[in-house]
């Protein structure tokens, strides 16, 4: 396993190279010695892992997800990114959604997509899109748009995402990210 999660963009790269560069000397303990603890952790789950790790040791959930994702590589959501994105997208009709999205973005430069356990993001220097499924085959994408932008634009609603992400759009098909839908994802390309 590497250090790090693939398809990182520069700045999300240098944030990670900053808590690695950190972590000695603002916890006292190396990566290799925080690893060796994080095996001692009872919690079998990475969200109680965390929490374990912030109540016991008083680190905070980046530099945990650091060292969990090396004590524990099989459970980091970049350590399979294509088995996380088959089990997340397996509804046909929602994986249909993805790949309309997908397309829509593909010849944008300097398009970065990772998978993240809940959705799928886009970036270029900051996150301006993330597709997540939802019931009935659907989807929703996440712009980093106003939601003033467009009629169909609603605001975000407990979508873990980035905060950049000021606006959500439903989609029910492939046929849903039309030309409308391409303008937005451009524009929020555009300001990322």
């Amino acid at each position: 396993m590497s250090d790090k999660p693939a398809s990182m963009t520069a700045r999300q790269e240098k944030w990670f190279a900053s808590i690695l560069d950190s972590m000695e000397r603002e916890t006292g303990k190396s990566l290799d010695e925080w690893v060796a603890i994080a095996r001692t952790c009872p919690e079998t789950k990475p969200r109680a892992r965390k929490a374990w790790f912030k109540e016991h040791h008083g680190i905070g959930t980046n530099r945990a997800s650091v060292i969990l994702g090396k004590a524990f590589p099989e459970t980091a959501h970049w350590a399979e990114p294509d088995s996380l994105r088959d089990t997340l997208w397996a509804d046909p009709a929602s994986r249909a959604v993805l790949e309309a999205v997908e397309a829509a973005v593909a010849d944008l430069p300097g398009l970065m997509s990772s998978q993240r356990k809940g959705f799928t993001a886009f970036s270029k220097e900051f996150q301006f899109a993330a597709v997540r499924p939802s019931k009935g085959g659907a989807a929703r994408l996440g712009l980093a748009v106003d939601p003033g932008a467009a009629p169909r634009l609603q605001p975000p609603k407990n979508e873990g995402w980035s905060e950049r992400l000021k606006a959500v759009l439903p989609l029910s098909s492939p046929a849903d990210v039309d030309d409308g839908v391409k303008a937005l994802l451009q524009a929020a390309w555009a300001r990322s």
